[in-house]
């Protein structure tokens, strides 16, 4: 079945991460976001892929090209992001007469769900949540053969439900002529209303997801990693002191220096070019990307650093994510956890917002140097190319929100 990948949002709640690249491309446990989309798309029985692209477009084309996994890829061009039926239609002149699927290239699907998704044309992925004003939320009937979607509310005040839609649709082939939708309320060309149209027209399934993720949000990001990287299997390809200790799941790719007194406890995925230690402890669910370098007697948990990025010595990393290039000065520490143990609250899009988490760090764009013994408070966000004093306590984000 032809399918769309919708890749081509800013992804402005990621800020500042995605300053310089699209939010499908951010790293997840090794691979960009949309990979792993598009990994479950062609598992499911994707015969090809249509990514719509926009911001930052090449980033996309050059990791994709012609061919991703065996399958053909087109590329179609959202040059104003103008809403979701706005994407699928810029997509919709890639693909045949037949049925198709649409997922969001910056959302996690557990495989095996998508593949009953598939199966189940004409349908819906669901998933239950504990805020479904968030989200759009499925109106349901029960029938004999299972769960039939009625309609969907976006966003709503008092949910009928707490059942959303995971963005995962297989259309029929009716809808080709469904997507010339007009604006909603928000402003936007909604995929919802191509769906409250085949909800009228046809019966639609929703199909249950055992996990999902949207990925719209720094912690999230790590969300995502934690998946991903608890798939890991132990594998050693780089070269390692015979000093060292690798517990667990780490996977250390050729390419790779693991110095004497280093100490990684998996899951944990270090990538060709990459350096640890020497006397460095890696722990919980991390990701060390190429060329990036954790250096002497530094403690790096749970946290995803990007291409380039170096820790300097006797720094600590905790919960946290490092942009492209980022340079922390010796001493750096990073705080991880509230004094109250209140879940740690940051600012998206100028709204302070709780993450959900007890222990979160900080979020720093490519290209962020600290100065020797910095400190970062719980929750900070550092711009693309901040810069911070020696000895200096950060407490507010740094960035141009």
């Amino acid at each position: 079945m032809q399918t769309i990948i919708l890749a081509a949002g800013q992804g402005t709640r990621m800020r500042p991460l995605t300053d310089r690249r699209p939010k499908p491309m951010l790293p997840v446990a090794g691979k960009p976001l949309v990979a792993h989309t598009a990994e479950a798309a062609v598992a499911a029985g994707a015969s090809e892929l249509v990514i719509v692209v926009g911001y930052e477009a090449d980033d996309v084309r050059t990791y994709f090209r012609e061919e991703f996994a065996g399958v053909p890829v087109s590329f179609a061009e959202q040059p104003e992001q103008r809403g979701t039926a706005d994407a699928v239609r810029a997509g919709a002149s890639y693909l045949d007469d037949g049925p198709f699927a649409v997922l969001n290239g910056d959302a996690l699907y557990d495989h095996d769900s998508l593949v009953t998704l598939y199966e189940s044309a004409p349908a819906v992925g669901s998933f239950r949540v504990d805020n479904p004003s968030a989200y759009g939320v499925l109106h349901t009937d029960e029938t004999p053969d299972g769960t039939r979607v009625t309609g969907v509310t976006e966003k709503p005040a008092d949910p009928p439900s707490n059942l959303i839609n995971t963005g995962a649709y297989v259309f029929p082939a009716e809808a080709h002529d469904w997507l010339d939708v007009g604006e909603s309320e928000r402003g936007e060309l909604e995929l919802t209303d191509v769906l409250e149209r085949a909800c009228e027209e046809t019966t639609v399934s929703a199909v249950p997801f055992d996990r999902w993720l949207d990925v719209g949000r720094p912690w999230e990001l790590l969300e995502a990693n934690e998946w991903k990287l608890d798939e890991l299997e132990r594998r050693i390809d780089g070269d390692v002191h015979e000093d060292a200790d690798l517990r667990g799941a780490v996977v250390v790719e050729a390419g790779v220096e693991i110095d004497s007194g280093v100490v990684i406890e998996g899951p944990a995925l270090i990538r060709s070019g990459a350096s640890v230690g020497p006397n460095a402890y890696v722990r919980g669910r991390t990701l060390i990307s190429s060329d990036a370098t954790v250096g002497h007697s530094v403690e790096v948990k749970n946290s995803v650093l990007m291409e380039g990025a170096t820790v300097g010595h006797l720094s600590y990393v905790g919960d946290s994510i490092l942009g492209r290039d980022v340079n922390f000065g010796a001493g750096t520490t990073v705080a991880n956890l509230r004094h109250d143990d209140e879940d740690v609250r940051t600012l998206v899009k100028g709204e302070v917002v709780s993450t959900g988490r007890r222990k979160y760090g900080v979020v720093c764009g490519d290209g962020v140097k600290t100065g020797i013994q910095t400190s970062l408070n719980a929750g900070v966000k550092l711009g693309s190319d901040a810069r911070t004093s020696p000895n200096e306590p950060v407490l507010r984000d740094r960035t141009d929100e």
